[in-house]
């Protein structure tokens, strides 16, 4: 039997749910030799709150789809927590993570307090599963030009294997002009962190768009020399909206492009190795 654990981060708004976890994911924290390198493998998925391309909400689906990549974290996007009908007010980060028996942390970019007892708040964000467990979880809440949907960069600090990885999930916004500053708030706010890093989402912007320069000047797109990785829309490909960018210090390969009608967007992945740093002890690397 599982425990579950709650807890609330007061920077921002996040609510974050660290859950307890199955022998399968504890055995990738052991036997390994400090400073070994480990090889991860990442995955980014817009999943639009579990609806496929034929309509049908089925998080069945998409947890099948994660665990046929064997993916060891996995950004998400589009993820409904108690929301609406839409998704049957699901707490569909919690679901999953349960399905696939990963750790999970849990960020409301649209948060809408319920007027009765005993109802969840209403929320709308993005979500982190991982095999390994999460030191700290932040939302960056992004910003925004007028009465747009709020966005919000999720950080996640990941203890891999004594070394600890700065994973950022995000989902722009839809105009040019708010992509261009978001994207400058995620480099400033990814450059005050130590170690390797890991940035990706649904970036809704093309590679070659003036909002993107800033990512490819201070970070490798793991999908470099892939020009054809289009991920929107499901049923017929034809834009690269969907990213996964690391800090010069990790290396990747074998990028992939996921064909799948479980979601409106494609899901992508690759491996990464993480040269390891000494052992995690008390809270400091």
């Amino acid at each position: 039997m599982k425990k579950y654990v709650s807890i609330l981060v007061t920077m921002l708004v996040l609510f974050v749910t660290l859950p307890g976890i199955g022998s399968s994911a504890l055995e990738k924290n052991k036997n390994l030799s400090s400073g070994e390198p480990v090889n991860i493998k990442v995955m980014s998925y817009n999943i639009h709150h579990a609806v496929g391309e034929d309509g049908e909400l089925n998080l069945d689906r998409i947890a099948e789809v994660i665990k046929n990549t064997d993916s060891d974290i996995i950004g998400l996007q589009e993820v409904d927590n108690h929301w609406s009908s839409r998704s049957d007010f699901q707490d569909q980060a919690k679901l999953l993570a349960e399905r696939l028996d990963m750790f999970y942390i849990y960020a409301a970019n649209l948060n809408y307090e319920s007027s009765e007892e005993g109802v969840p708040n209403r929320q709308y964000g993005t979500a982190i599963l991982s095999e390994y467990p999460f030191l700290d979880g932040f939302n960056h809440l992004l910003p925004k030009i007028g009465d747009t949907e709020q966005r919000g960069l999720f950080e996640a600090v990941i203890n891999v294997k004594g070394t600890q990885l700065h994973l950022y999930n995000t989902h722009l916004a839809l105009t040019p002009e708010e992509r261009k500053i978001q994207i400058r708030e995620i480099v400033d706010i990814a450059g005050g962190a130590q170690g390797p890093q890991i940035i990706m989402g649904d970036l809704n912007a093309l590679p070659s768009s003036e909002a993107m320069k800033p990512l490819y000047s201070h970070y490798s797109d793991a999908f470099e020399g892939h020009e054809d990785a289009y991920t929107y829309s499901a049923t017929n490909p034809t834009k690269r909206i969907n990213y996964i960018f690391t800090s010069n210090d990790l290396e990747t390969k074998q990028a992939q492009v996921i064909n799948t009608l479980a979601s409106d967007h494609l899901p992508i992945t690759t491996e990464i190795t993480l040269y390891r740093s000494q052992p995690y002890q008390n809270g400091n690397k």
